[in-house]
């Protein structure tokens, strides 16, 4: 489970996610609810949620691991049931 800064479980709005590119691929992002933070796939970078705020600075991101990125996918994306 993902917290914010005040403790609560972060979440992002479907609708904001479908919206929302990589800077830097311009390509789709997912979210991971258990970490609290949008999925670059193609870029290898997480994006950081705070407190609602979606962080897209790329000096912000943590690189993920060829594994997380061939990993099965367990992220919730548009119209996915992920609270």
């Amino acid at each position: 489970m993902a917290d914010g800064r005040d403790g609560k479980k972060t979440n992002v709005d479907p609708k904001l996610l479908e919206l929302l590119a990589c800077p830097l691929t311009k390509g789709p992002l997912a979210w991971d609810p258990e970490r609290g933070e949008l999925v670059s796939r193609v870029a290898k970078l997480a994006y950081p949620v705070r407190d609602g705020i979606p962080i897209m600075l790329p000096s912000e991101a943590r690189t993920i691991s060829a594994e997380d990125v061939l990993s099965p996918p367990k992220l919730g994306g548009p119209g996915s049931s992920a609270s």
